[in-house]
């Protein structure tokens, strides 16, 4: 042991005869202050994001190159020479460690303990880039004591919503999910926790007049809440989408988070619009997304509100031209007269504002469904995404078109980021579920799509997902249950037939009764949902009249018949139709792998 200890001894005092301690002392302290300058001027000289990593792997190389030729030279004399060893050195040759390694040494220590206490004393000031890199913009708070302005205060948070979202560098929850935390008694750090996200924006509203007052704060939630900035700022109600790119473009400096050239064009661009018009078309938007044939004819009567109010504006025309696509797709109104309304009112949303991420969205619905224009959707699906990266809406539907063409990892990859940027939306929860469910992962469809109904249990598309996957996977009881409270005949004597229809026959008698009463209405010339005709006439069986009314579709031009190739994954006998192979090429649509 004692031979042992004399060793590491002899090597110690080796090393500092070497000045190899002296080196690794200088060395650090060198590199600890080339780091933290390089840190500090990337952003001031435009230096690249990459530099400083560059730099550390370089000092990270260089620190055992150092220390290897400390132990093997000797600077004396400003020159390097061999390091003799210690054995053949006598004693009055044995160099003592100059006064000026020793004053370098004992620099080297102070510098290196005082960068890094004050690295620890202002670390939770100082913002660096990617620092925060997911956000939710909380309900703002009504401080104007006029609960009457409850809607309008909605609307800013909203606004808002939308226009930092439009930074590519940031995930920013969108309205629908913040909305649910509405007075919830629920600190940030918790509700970050929930939605995966790094920061949360409080914005308080205290006067509404001819002048918005509005405070704003960005509270960091982790590893303790604190507040690292906020402002307040004073704007004319006409200018609040303006106030809106001032908000984001501080906040985007504050936090520094990259802008590309593009948001920058589009922060800097004066926008203009009546208070009035802005808040019908929030409403009309509200309605939009529970798609029922009610809902869709309120959204309507909102979005010409708002035209009216500002007829310069195209977000509102944009909101028509989908809104019509909706009503004729669905079969609430004759579908060539509804797409024909469609498109009139995106040409002129497009003539208002070329680069409306929102018409762009409309757009690509539009060449998609009812066009089936696959490439130039899928453009302008981009299109969108550049202008508006935080569009959950946009993704989840360009996740469809992917799905629909069978390119099912990217549609995942799609939806997937949809449902970080929206994950308490209904409507996103259900076109989630119809990936999943499609691409292979069952339950996690039918977890989605039951979560989409218990957050809003009377949204018609979110039943609609729900019942047809209770179908398809067999669970028919459930299936009943939830149609019979979408039944669209409401009539009690009707439903308590209907009751009886299911108990003597099951679900295809059901099925068969629905077929019925569609029959009956196509024959009178009401119109009625083709996609879903085709459907029930698969789940019995008859595959050829289901094709009569998916040809019927097809020279109709319906949208929902995109989904066609899609049939074959759950009624495989469609494979072998001579007529469904036909269609899918006329459609320019994957065809069925063959066994």
């Amino acid at each position: 042991m004692p031979g042992h200890q004399n060793k590491l001894s002899r090597f110690w005092q080796e090393l500092k005869r070497r000045r190899v301690i002296n080196v690794v002392t200088v060395y650090a302290s060198a590199a600890f202050v080339i780091i933290e300058l390089i840190g500090n001027l990337t952003e001031p000289l435009n230096l690249p994001a990459s530099l400083s990593t560059i730099v550390i792997i370089v000092l990270a190389i260089g620190f055992p190159l150092a220390i290897v030729l400390s132990w093997l030279y000797d600077l004396t004399s400003g020159t390097f020479e061999r390091t003799r060893p210690l054995e053949d050195v006598p004693e009055e040759g044995k160099a003592r460690v100059p006064n000026a390694w020793k004053i370098a040494t004992y620099v080297s220590f102070v510098v290196i303990i005082g960068l890094a206490a004050l690295n620890i004393v202002s670390r939770g000031n100082i913002i660096k880039p990617g620092m925060i890199q997911s956000v939710v913009v909380l309900p703002f708070n009504n401080y104007t004591d006029d609960d009457q302005l409850q809607s309008l205060v909605a609307g800013m948070h909203a606004c808002l919503i939308t226009d930092i979202g439009r930074l590519s560098g940031w995930r920013v929850i969108n309205s629908t999910t913040s909305n649910v935390y509405k007075d919830a008694s629920m600190s940030v750090q918790k509700i970050a926790t929930e939605l995966n996200v790094d920061a949360a924006i409080e914005a308080s509203v205290l006067g509404v007049s001819d002048t918005i007052i509005l405070q704003v704060s960005l509270i960091n939630a982790f590893p303790e809440e604190e507040t690292i900035w906020n402002s307040e700022y004073k704007e004319e109600k006409s200018q609040m989408l303006n106030l809106y790119n001032r908000i984001t473009k501080q906040i985007a400096d504050e936090m520094k988070v990259p802008i590309t050239d593009t948001e920058e064009l589009i922060l800097e661009k004066s926008r203009t619009v009546d208070p009035e018009a802005l808040f019908a078309y929030m409403k009309g938007q509200f309605h939009w997304e529970r798609l029922g044939k009610e809902d869709l004819d309120s959204a309507l009567q909102y979005f010409q509100l708002a035209i009216d109010e500002d007829p310069d504006w195209a977000d509102p025309y944009a909101g028509m031209a989908l809104t019509w696509d909706c009503l004729g797709g669905f079969g609430h109104a004759p579908y060539a007269e509804s797409i024909e309304k469609a498109n009139k009112y995106l040409d002129k949303a497009l003539e208002l504002d070329p680069n409306s991420a929102n018409s762009h969205y409309v757009k690509a619905l539009l060449l998609v469904w009812p066009g089936g224009d696959w490439e130039n959707g899928e453009k302008e699906f981009l299109k969108t995404l550049e202008l508006q990266p935080n569009h959950a809406l946009c993704r989840i539907y360009y996740a469809h078109l992917l799905m629909i063409l069978k390119r099912f990892d990217d549609a995942r990859y799609q939806a997937d980021l949809a449902l970080q940027l929206d994950p308490m939306q209904p409507l996103v929860l259900g076109l989630y579920a119809a990936v999943m469910g499609f691409t292979g992962n069952q339950q996690a469809a039918l977890v989605q799509a039951e979560k989409a109904v218990s957050i809003d249990p009377d949204n018609n598309f979110a039943i609609g997902i729900l019942t047809g996957f209770y179908l398809l996977t067999g669970d028919t009881l459930k299936w009943y249950e939830l149609t019979r409270k979408d039944w669209y005949l409401t009539d009690e004597e009707y439903l308590d037939s209907l009751d009886t229809i299911f108990q003597e026959g099951g679900y295809q008698a059901v099925i068969r009764e629905a077929i019925r009463i569609n029959e009956e209405a196509f024959k009178r010339g009401n119109p009625i949902n083709l996609k879903d005709q085709a459907f029930n006439y698969l789940e019995i069986g008859n595959y050829e009249r289901a094709m009569d009314f998916y040809e019927i579709a097809y020279e109709q031009g319906w949208g929902l018949l995109s989904y066609i190739g899609l049939d074959v994954i759950y009624y495989p006998g469609l494979k072998n139709n001579s007529r469904y192979i036909a269609l899918l090429k006329k459609m320019n649509l994957p065809l069925p792998e063959s066994d």
